[in-house]
């Protein structure tokens, strides 16, 4: 076997990816299985190149014997136009964040839905999916929800501050999903809406570093409620915390963010990654940038 069979070069288009923590995952999981593995951002803002420049770059990618390439905003649905095959779900969704390059083919595949529906699976088991609220439609909120749907949610209460974004996603997902009721609604209408809810989905920036607060009055989440969040910078989100503190239970945002990665590591490798084993590397690659964070911090203090 040939030197490049038994290894994998990889990368991820996007704007603003070069911080990813995407790359040492993957490149730890390989290490610890013995593969030869480069994984390299590819960040349009820094090569000042338009998310059009996309299909440029899967052609670029195919002539320097890249395996595959990630990709993320904004380029997601952009890239469907330069794809010889799209698996039926990322069709359906009408996203790709995973491109494998095979005899000069590109196909596309979606990690988003499926690693939030595994993480929702290994985090949350035996969750009540009788009805969901999930606040956020866009384009991470539409992976989200599709993966609550195939998980067998009932019914799927969407909320959204952009309410004609909010009503097309809700079309679209009704007809994806015939036998589950999915309605849009206004953030006016959790007061309603919570008491009636299995769980809390939350999929908007809301909580991130640059963005710190609750997404909704957290004294609408009740101890019965089960919550899920895909904010990961921080890991302890505003919200993560509060719900453990009435006695939810959660999921943090780092869940997705492995379960997408895993995926993609079998897309790009052919083997299995080791989830568990992902997250605690994940966890330590976010303990060190928050240890970062308060460094600087406390530099600029004296």
């Amino acid at each position: 076997m040939s030197n490049r069979a038994e290894s994998v070069l990889v990368g991820l288009i996007g704007e603003g990816v070069t911080p990813s923590l995407t790359p040492p995952m993957h490149e730890r999981e390989a290490d610890v299985q013995g593969l030869r593995f480069l994984y390299r951002p590819i960040d349009l803002l820094e090569l000042a190149l338009p998310a059009a420049a996309v299909g440029d770059l899967l052609l670029a990618a195919r002539q320097l014997g890249f395996n595959g390439l990630n990709i993320t905003h904004p380029c997601k649905q952009l890239v469907l136009d330069h794809l010889h095959e799209i698996s039926d779900d990322a069709r359906r969704l009408g996203a790709v964040n995973t491109v494998l390059i095979r005899d000069g083919r590109f196909i596309g595949h979606n990690t988003d839905f499926s690693g939030f529906g595994s993480a929702f699976a290994a985090g949350l088991p035996g969750a009540a999916l009788d009805r969901v609220v999930q606040l956020g439609a866009g384009g991470a909120g539409s992976a989200v929800a599709y993966a609550l749907l195939t998980a067998g949610v009932k019914a799927l209460d969407l909320v959204d501050m952009d309410p004609a974004r909010c009503a097309e996603r809700a079309a679209e997902l009704a007809g994806l999903f015939p036998g589950a009721t999915v309605t849009a609604r206004t953030t006016a209408e959790l007061p309603q809406l919570m008491p009636l809810a299995d769980g809390l989905v939350h999929c908007t920036p809301v909580g991130m570093a640059a963005h710190p607060g609750l997404p909704l009055d957290i004294a609408l989440v009740e101890p019965r409620h089960w919550v899920a969040d895909i904010v990961y910078r921080p890991i302890e989100t505003e919200l993560v915390r509060g719900a453990r503190v009435k006695g939810c239970r959660v999921l943090d945002g780092g869940r997705m963010a492995v379960g997408q990665a895993a995926d993609a590591f079998r897309l790009f490798t052919g083997r299995d990654a080791d989830p568990d084993r992902m997250r605690a590397h994940f966890l330590e690659l976010v303990d060190a940038e928050e240890s970062s964070a308060e460094d600087a911090l406390a530099t600029v203090g004296r």
